[in-house]
């Protein structure tokens, strides 16, 4: 298990608290699995969650899966890891360590926090209509939560465990999707997979799109994105959606599908030289049943003997 400690980065003292005061010993729920709070360098504070796999059976650096939304995704990520990395020869999932990013609150998700750490910049002027015309919560804070990223969590985590460093990798869904594809074409040297589930390309299509423009991979190791999406995400746009205020015809026009599946092919056109890119749409399922199958393809692709 991870002891806490302090880490020094830069200027700033970036702490592992040791024990939650409000939450049972996350250990004897999930065996291999620890859960410590974390404030960053700008002063922000986080909930990190890790599972670890039996120290008998794993044997040198482990790759290390990193999930956005942690406070929800974490447990499942963390049983179809364990579940599937004990027969890795017939699964085809290595032995890792999961990582899940989250929030110091007891809910599944902080909705108000994840708007703002996983949106790239866009001038309010410009951001999507919500329905019920309701006011945005703050957003564009997602380079500032990549620099926690890059500059505080993966160095503090980098300092207690044995972590290879080419196989790693970044998952997220919704707006968390629409961070990883962010990620990947500002600093595609942080991780070497990246897995966006159902991104929420809709928020800032043009931003993605002048990124994608001036695109480098990373040449060596070859970086890779996969890209999923359910097939009852989108729906069928009509004319009477154009103007509409209802929930559904934010949903369709949001494009969940399409954007995807076209991002994907764009992303292949530009980059797919030195990028593997890869796609796949899950049938009948939609936003939110399809995530367990979407962390588990993630596993496969991230996991896989590369």
């Amino acid at each position: 298990m991870v002891d806490a400690t302090v880490v020094v980065t830069g200027d700033e003292r970036v702490a592992f608290a040791p024990q939650l005061s409000d939450a049972p010993d996350i250990n004897t729920l999930m065996p291999g699995a620890s859960v410590r709070d974390m404030r960053s360098s700008a002063g922000q504070d986080y909930r990190i969650f890790i599972w670890q796999p039996d120290s008998d059976k794993s044997r040198g650096p482990l790759p290390v899966v990193y999930l956005l939304d942690g406070n929800g995704l974490f447990p499942i990520a963390a049983a179809a890891l364990a579940l599937q990395s004990r027969r890795a020869e017939r699964t085809g999932v290595s032995p890792a360590i999961i990582v899940g990013i989250g929030y110091p609150t007891m809910n599944w998700i902080d909705a108000k926090r994840r708007t703002f750490d996983y949106t790239p910049p866009v001038h309010r002027d410009r951001l999507a209509p919500r329905p019920g015309n309701r006011a945005w919560d703050e957003t564009g804070g997602a380079d500032a939560f990549l620099d926690f990223f890059a500059n505080d969590l993966v160095p503090a985590l980098s300092a207690e465990l044995a972590i290879d460093r080419d196989r790693t990798a970044l998952f997220g869904h919704s707006f968390g999707g629409l961070l990883a594809l962010y990620a990947l074409l500002t600093r595609p040297q942080i991780v070497r997979s990246y897995i966006a589930a159902s991104p929420s390309i809709w928020f800032a299509p043009d931003e993605l799109k002048n990124r994608l423009k001036s695109f480098v991979a990373p040449v060596q190791p070859r970086r890779r994105l996969l890209i999923t999406v359910g097939s009852l995400e989108q729906g069928e746009l009509s004319s009477s959606d154009a103007d509409a205020d209802d929930y559904g015809s934010w949903i369709r026009r949001n494009r969940m599908v399409d954007n995807a599946r076209e991002f994907a092919a764009a992303v292949t056109a530009d980059a797919g030289a030195s990028l593997e890119v890869s796609f796949r749409e899950f049938e009948d399922e939609n936003h939110a049943s399809v995530v367990p199958a979407a962390v588990s393809a993630a596993l496969r692709f991230a996991l896989a003997s590369l």
